[in-house]
């Protein structure tokens, strides 16, 4: 365990806390058991290491532990926990719980067994929590973190540091939203920017290769995380990326399965459960008619990408701007 606290220590050591996300504001930190998730690459990992780091507690006290070590390959997370509380731990940082095979009938027993000991979990948006079968539902808060807003962008790029507006005051005819704004912000003079780079905030490490980098995070999405989901069979993975690939050069439409099915080389059958699958995965936002049952035996009225991000790291030219429009409103 001494090997897990020194590199807790690491990188609690080199996390800069002067910008958060959102939801670090949001969260009740005061509850024994706290979840969050979120699609790969929207700053999880950084949430957790800046509430640790805030804590300002040795590491014997306060850990971070990311259950897919090679660690945990060889050691039980019960027992690890065990003694780390033993010898006087408090705050338990767990990211990636869903790589730990049973994770949630794990963190219960933690749970149930140490009433003293704070837990604090990441996991892929891709988890269904209300399935698992340690029954986590009933005893911890949980909270989705969602990729940059325009109005976070702006903030973390040094830009302009406003507060949420509501979306019925911005809709109010009286219009007091405007005064908020200083005389020289001009709302489009970064957007483009935004809508090619800013929905995840690695963007901010580098630009350049920010379109690379975001390709990879989809095939890791895809080929890696979605092997979680039950009734996906990663063998498929390459069938999924011809499917995304397809869905990215037509959105937003009215599906046709028959065709997809012909362009993905999927049977039709399985053409609407693996549309599931990629919203499951924040890849794609399925659209459906009011009224309709939201299961994966309903075709979806419209598909769009989840965020523009994604439109540019699928097309070599630039996407069509009514397009990004629609997916830049239902992203946020």
């Amino acid at each position: 365990m001494e090997g897990l606290l020194e590199k807790s220590a690491a990188l609690v050591q080199r996390v800069n806390i002067e910008k958060k996300r959102y939801l670090y504001h949001e969260i009740n930190w005061n509850n024994r058991l706290i979840g969050v998730k979120g699609a790969r690459g929207t700053g999880k990992t950084t949430l957790l290491l800046q509430k640790l780091k805030s804590l300002q507690l040795p590491p014997t006290q306060g850990t971070y532990w990311s259950l897919d070590d090679f660690y945990f390959t060889k050691h039980s997370l019960v027992e690890t926990a065990e003694e780390f509380f033993k010898k006087g731990g408090e705050f338990l940082f767990l990211d990636e719980v869903h790589k730990y095979e049973n994770w949630s009938v794990h963190v219960k027993n933690l749970y149930d067994f140490y009433p003293d000991l704070k837990i604090i979990f990441t996991g892929s948006s891709i988890i269904d929590i209300s399935k698992e079968e340690g029954d986590l539902s009933r005893r911890m808060l949980m909270y989705t973190l969602a990729g940059l807003s325009y109005r976070e962008y702006l903030a973390f790029n040094d830009l302009f540091d406003f507060k949420p507006i509501a979306l019925d005051d911005i809709l109010s005819s009286d219009r007091k939203w405007a005064k908020l704004f200083p005389s020289d912000f001009r709302p489009l003079a970064y957007f483009q920017d935004y809508l090619k780079y800013g929905y995840y905030p690695f963007s901010m490490e580098d630009k350049q290769g920010y379109t690379t980098r975001l390709q990879q995070l989809i095939r890791l999405i895809v080929e890696y995380d979605m092997a979680e989901l039950k009734g996906f069979d990663i063998r498929n993975a390459k069938k999924m990326l011809q499917l995304l690939n397809v869905v990215a050069s037509n959105v937003p439409f009215q599906p046709n399965i028959s065709n997809i099915a012909t362009k993905s080389d999927i049977h039709r059958n399985s053409v609407k459960s693996y549309l599931h699958f990629l919203e499951q995965a924040q890849l794609i936002k399925l659209l459906y008619a009011t009224g309709i049952s939201l299961t994966t035996l309903q075709k979806p009225e419209k598909v769009y990408l989840d965020n523009p991000n994604l439109a540019f790291a699928f097309s070599m030219a630039d996407p069509n701007t009514g397009n990004l429009g629609k997916t830049y409103f239902i992203s946020q």
